[in-house]
């Protein structure tokens, strides 16, 4: 069995096991430099020590489709595009064909959809709203998908819910969209009605929810709870755990590791970042004893009474579904001015928990692989490419526990027009515990859009920083605790968004080389000690371990 499954009260053994692990990993004991030449942080010999409750450094291990698994599911083929009228010429609408195809397998059960080599043309998105499915390509260099039309004419105008004259399709929705099918349908029906919805887990009103039971007081880093009633519960279960925030913010003070500099912070004027509460956090359900329930992964915060903390009911997610071997390409049009983008978009993950990408380019998008509302999902061997996005990645709507890892944001193949924006690595609105590993940005930069994220991962990730972050300010603050820059590899020596220990609380930067401030350069969003952490500032990959994350699956 996993971590996950473990009963916590054994943390004697695993102890034991952690520091074995920790020698398997760095190859090195507690005490002496790596064997490789690399040196080992007190931080990573503090980490191995607490793994579930180190004050700079969260626990990601279980970070990723099925708690990370190196594999995904192979399901059996079902359907072949060409089989349902798809035709490899360029010019034949296909995107009829292909959905009609992941609707027989859907309705069969699941399965895998081919699309076999060459190029199909789609005039419509493609939707993946059924447990199980897979839609399979020949590989990204073999099969691809040319889009001809964005989404603002495919479903309509998209308004941000905050007002103002914002286009939401600059960070919502996919011209491959995976979304249960009940979801979808609201959000759309919403969209086209001006009634800019909620895009998460509780519905466009957050009100499709219901209680399941309370639960009793609980630390962070926890796998177990106690809950009033376990009579609805069951393992294998999918729930949320609901936080709310109390008059005093002391929820939103505790995402910020708590103290006086939280404390002092003004928060009932960021009502941006006030609507993004109650916190939720999808999870499965490992284990039902008695009234004592352990998940399949850590508690990500406290639970405290005066949150209300309670397992509620959700939205139907999508579940075991995927995107594999193909290009999705968009017809290329210049990038649209910054918030006006008209959803050239590529693949975006919504209410979906346990999917995946693998092997998928996007080329020419506004924005490219999208996690929203989305949780334990992995993209694997991504790539976004062609004339320049506004958001290559995005993770927000409270996107928790994704896995992103052998990434690449190639160089714009065209200059920027005025008035553009790039991002690069996006996390934002409470998303947490969500890791980006083995990257390659040759522009972009890491992208914390306000919203107040915490505990998020970037690892062993090379990057021309180039990107600007963004975020209203009544979004709050553009970090919370235990942010980990982990082996960063700056080529271009800007600062800005990379060493954090000025601005992020309760956070590590380890394994950096040296840079500098220039450009959009950010002070700290919290007065006093942020009881932030650097090491091994000022070298270039000689951290032991190299990679935080895989690090953490090792133990």
């Amino acid at each position: 069995m996993g971590m996950g499954h473990a009963d916590i009260s054994r943390r004697g053994l695993l102890g034991g096991a952690i520091a074995v692990a920790a020698v398997a990993v760095t190859g090195t004991t507690a005490t002496a430099a790596a064997p490789s030449g690399g040196q080992v942080p007190v931080l990573w010999r503090e980490f191995v020590r607490t793994p579930f409750t180190h004050p700079q450094i969260p626990y990601v291990g279980r970070a990723g489709c099925h708690g990370g698994a190196a594999r995904f599911p192979r399901r059996p083929v079902v359907a072949d595009v060409t089989a349902y009228g798809a035709v490899a010429d360029g010019t034949t609408d296909s995107a009829p064909a292909i959905n009609r195809a992941i609707t027989a397998a859907g309705r069969a059960g699941g399965g895998t959809v081919l699309i076999p080599p060459g190029t199909f043309r789609i005039d419509g998105l493609i939707r993946i709203g059924y447990d199980n499915v897979v839609l399979r390509g020949a590989g990204s260099d073999r099969t691809t998908l040319y889009a001809t039309k964005n989404l603002t004419e495919l479903i309509g105008v998209y308004g941000s819910r905050y007002g103002g004259d914002k286009s939401a399709w600059s960070w919502a929705g996919g011209l491959i969209w995976l979304a249960p099918t009940a979801r979808w349908d609201s959000l759309v029906a919403a969209i086209r009605a001006r009634a800019w919805p909620f895009e998460g887990w509780t519905g466009n009103k957050r009100d499709e929810w219901e209680t399941l039971t309370t639960v009793s007081a609980a630390q962070q880093g926890s796998w177990s709870v106690t809950v009033a009633d376990a009579g609805r519960l069951r393992p294998g279960q999918f729930v949320l755990l609901r936080l709310a925030d109390d008059t005093g913010h002391t929820l939103l003070e505790h995402m910020s590791g708590g103290g006086p500099g939280p404390e002092a912070y003004s928060w009932d004027d960021k009502t941006k970042l006030t609507s993004y509460v109650p916190y939720e956090w999808p999870v499965r359900i490992a284990r039902v004893a008695g009234r004592k329930i352990t998940f399949e992964r850590p508690l990500p915060l406290d639970v405290r009474p005066e949150w209300d903390p309670r397992l509620t009911t959700h939205v139907r997610p999508l579940t075991g579904a995927g995107v594999e071997g193909l290009t999705l390409q968009a017809i290329e049009t210049p990038q649209s001015p910054h918030l006006l983008d008209k959803g050239y978009n590529g693949v975006a993950f919504q209410c979906a928990y346990d999917c995946w990408a693998d092997d998928v380019v996007v080329r020419h998008v506004d924005n490219g692989f999208g996690l929203v509302a989305a949780s334990s999902c992995t993209l694997r061997r991504t790539r976004v490419a062609g004339r320049g996005s506004h958001h290559p990645y995005f993770c927000r709507e409270g996107s928790h526990d994704n896995l992103i890892e052998d990434f690449t944001i190639e160089q714009r193949t065209v200059p920027a027009p005025p008035n553009t924006q790039l991002h690069g690595i996006n996390v934002e609105g409470l998303s947490s515990y969500n890791v980006w590993s083995r990257g390659e940005m040759q522009m972009g930069t890491f992208d914390s859009h306000r919203g107040l994220p915490f505990a998020n991962v970037r690892t062993d990730i090379t990057v021309n920083n180039n990107g600007r972050h963004g975020g209203d300010a009544i979004a709050g603050p553009l970090f919370g605790a235990r942010f980990t820059h982990w082996n960063v590899r700056v080529t271009n020596g800007r600062a800005g968004l990379m060493k954090i220990d000025g601005l992020a609380p309760y956070s590590a930067t380890v394994g950096l080389n040296e840079v500098t401030e220039f450009d959009q350069i950010d002070v700290p969003d919290f007065t006093g000690d942020l009881h932030s952490r650097l090491e091994l500032y000022g070298t270039t990959d000689i951290v032991r371990p190299r990679n935080l994350y895989e690090a953490q699956r090792e133990l």
